[in-house]
């Protein structure tokens, strides 16, 4: 169960005095800079980080103005200064919650000299002027002491409302800001900064809201005592305007209300038909509700009223690659870089585009780019290592995922990749070892699982295998190579039944897996059941004609069905592709053989014992071609040839006994007859060993 903690009710007094616009003059960036160092404070817990801006000092005492959600937990927590000093706040006594606000009012003790904020008119915020934001990232496992970030954009929305979060901006802010000062060209406050428009797609034009000062201002008057602050004018009721119905929608898409989400976009393109960020908006809630094609056309009239909007590129880029137009993604991420060459999401997602078109040396450079631009971009170094991989630059993909460990250390996909990396370098152990962390992260990882699956089947654990692959069907049910790999490791075990079964389940997933086919197929085979196997031989060559496998082993199905002219077909096929394999000229000699055609059936078998010398199979074959044309001195030759690399073959003595017996050397013939029944490994041969050693009367 979740509570919201409600902070005491200290009494905390501000007193603002309110700069007169008419007189400020524009800063420059640098100078706006300067005063964000001297008035930005970090306020952070044991578990907690945010920023803050002093907005007053009286005697002794700083008041800091922050977001709520910074210190909402009763914990202790510090304040630190530009000079890096920091100061324990007294949770009961130093902070306050306005009433209805997302805000909170911080005080700390000190008698060093710290700058205070100079408090703009946020009504005065337009949509395209500059805002700045200030604050501290919160520490990650690559940067453990935040510096502060000062960000520049522009204002996309000011609504009328003044109960919340009304200013919207483009700024990039990060985790740690929220609290920190919105501030505008003339170096005045003019808001607090409060979250990001975080979006699933996690593409949203990277807008970030705030509260206008405003509202502080006019919420600050009901603090008792009184603060003795106010609003620089009474604003007056009027009717909802463009902003107003924008913020709505980003509300309501937020709270993932969609459908009343693009109602109230709609409503702020009517009021204003060259609302830019309401156009991007609108498309990206078209997109939850499924109108790819709607999305699309608003990315383009945003552009049509920019063509300078580097996001509105992005996002349409994204777009299309998830509608499978790689080409044209990359086309809009160039695009988008061409205006912000520093923007390190585009060079990562075109790199992901070109990676997936298999140009993975492209993919690098704009990995590289992304990681020159941020080089704890720990998402850069996962594709990178990715890219690499399909290089087969195991290596090198190992030590990217090692980046992105460093970085952060509990990232699933890095311990997922690399594992797949040491598993492609022959190192099983050290794959499973990697996957076993991921799933201590992501215990309903079904990749996971199927790649343990992959390495303990490598490494001789069937049984092992065969769980992980059940483990990723359990969480991930239509996917067919779980099924399909399963199937393998059954396999292995000698489970036909289940092995078939598992084809099965694959095939009903993709009807066009011709692995699965084939695979089935041989079971089939292995199980007798020559017909059926032919039958997914069949589809497999449907699927792909050039399955060469597939041919060679529906020959051997036709044969032993006895269907000899479409097994020479088929083993004719195969050899058109793999004319070196010797075992399929001495299958198609066989075929020819019982064929009737004797002439081919040598040619083939002496093209076998040409590649394989020591192919007993293949001279027993030629003597047979020999021995049917009555050439018995080249038969017994042949036999004796295949006895000296195969003295246990049964089927060599027997057909040397009928050479001999042909040639009528009885002795050699009985001698030969005999040794079949010593051997007596094929029952057949046995009994027809026995009825040539009556038939020469031999004892």
């Amino acid at each position: 169960m979740k509570f919201d903690y409600v902070l005491p009710p200290a009494l905390i007094g501000v007193s603002i005095v309110l700069v007169q616009t008419q007189v400020a003059v524009a800063l420059s960036k640098p100078e706006v800079a300067r005063i964000a160092q001297e008035i930005t404070v970090q306020i952070n817990s044991k578990s907690k980080y945010g920023s803050g801006v002093i907005i007053k000092k009286e005697g002794n005492t700083y008041t800091v103005l922050t977001a709520a959600h910074v210190v909402d937990i009763p914990d202790t927590y510090e304040v630190k200064t530009k000079d890096g000093r920091r100061y324990t706040i007294n949770y009961k006594q130093g902070m306050k919650q306005l009433p209805g606000l997302d805000l909170a009012l911080v005080q700390f003790t000190s008698d060093q000299n710290y700058s205070v904020a100079k408090i703009g008119n946020s009504d005065e915020v337009t949509l395209g002027t500059t805002a700045y934001v200030a604050g501290f990232i919160a520490p990650t496992p690559a940067i453990n002491n935040p510096v502060i970030n000062f960000v520049s954009g522009e204002i996309t929305a000011n609504g009328s409302q003044r109960d919340g979060y009304a200013l919207i901006y483009d700024n990039n802010t990060q985790e740690g800001m929220s609290g920190g000062p919105v501030i505008n060209e003339k170096g005045e406050l003019v808001g607090v900064h409060g979250r990001t428009n975080k979006d699933p797609k996690n593409f949203k034009t990277g807008l970030s809201l705030g509260i206008p000062i405003n509202t502080f201002l006019k919420q600050s008057t009901k603090l008792q005592p009184d603060v003795g602050s106010r609003p620089s004018k009474t604003v007056l009721a009027t009717a909802p305007k463009a902003d107003d119905f924008y913020i709505e929608g980003t509300n309501k898409y937020q709270k993932k209300d969609y459908a009343g989400a693009l109602s109230a976009f709609n409503e702020a393109i009517r009021l204003n038909p060259k609302y830019l960020a309401a156009y991007v908006d609108r498309g990206i809630t078209r997109y939850e509700l499924g109108d790819k094609k709607g999305e699309i056309e608003d990315y383009n009239q945003a552009l049509l009223i920019n063509p300078n909007y580097y996001r509105g590129y992005y996002n349409r880029a994204i777009s299309r690659n998830e509608l499978g137009d790689k080409k044209g993604a990359i086309e809009d991420y160039t695009q988008a870089l061409r205006i912000n060459p520093n923007y390190a999401n585009a060079y990562l997602n075109r790199g992901l585009a070109r990676d997936n078109l298999g140009d993975h040396k492209g993919a690098i450079d704009d990995f590289n780019q992304a990681l020159r631009i941020n080089p704890n971009y720990d998402k850069a170094y996962l594709n990178r290592g990715l890219a690499r991989y399909h290089l087969g630059d195991n290596k090198g993909a190992i030590d990217d995922n090692n980046q992105a460990l460093r970085i952060n250390p509990n990232y699933d996909k890095a311990f997922l990749n690399r594992g797949l990396a040491r598993y492609k370098s022959g190192d099983n152990k050290g794959a499973i070892d990697d996957f076993n962390q991921t799933l201590r992260i992501n215990p309903n990882y079904a990749d996971a699982y199927y790649n343990r699956g992959l390495a303990r089947y490598k490494s001789g654990d069937n049984q092992g295998a065969i769980q992980d692959y059940s483990q990723a069907v359990q969480i991930n049910p239509k996917d067919p190579d779980a099924y399909y790999n399963r199937g393998l490791a059954r396999y292995k075990l000698g489970d036909r039944k289940g092995e078939i079964e598992d084809y099965n389940q694959a095939l009903g997933i993709d009807p066009k897996y011709d692995k699965a086919y084939y695979n089935r197929g041989l079971a089939r085979y292995e199980s007798g059941d020559n017909k059926g196997a032919i039958e997914d031989y069949n589809q497999t060559i449907q699927l792909n004609p050039k399955y060469d496998k597939a041919y060679y082993n529906r020959g051997l199905a036709r044969y032993n069905l006895g269907d000899n002219k479409g097994a020479i077909e088929d083993y004719s096929q195969f050899l058109r592709t793999n004319p070196n394999y010797a075992n399929a000229y001495k299958n198609r000699g066989n075929a020819y053989y019982y064929n009737g055609d004797y002439d081919s059936a040598i040619a083939d078998h002496n093209q076998a014992i040409k590649l394989n010398p020591n192919s007993n199979e293949a001279y027993n074959g030629r003597g047979w071609a020999y021995y049917a044309k009555g050439e018995y001195d080249r038969a017994i030759f042949d036999e004796t040839q295949a006895i000296k690399l195969s003295p246990r073959y049964t089927n060599s003595y027997y057909l040397r006994g009928l050479a001999y017996k042909k040639k009528g050397i009885k002795d050699k013939a009985i001698e030969d007859f005999k040794k079949v029944l010593e051997l007596n490994n094929d029952s057949y041969l046995s009994k027809q060993a026995q009825q040539q050693l009556q038939e020469l009367g031999a004892k």
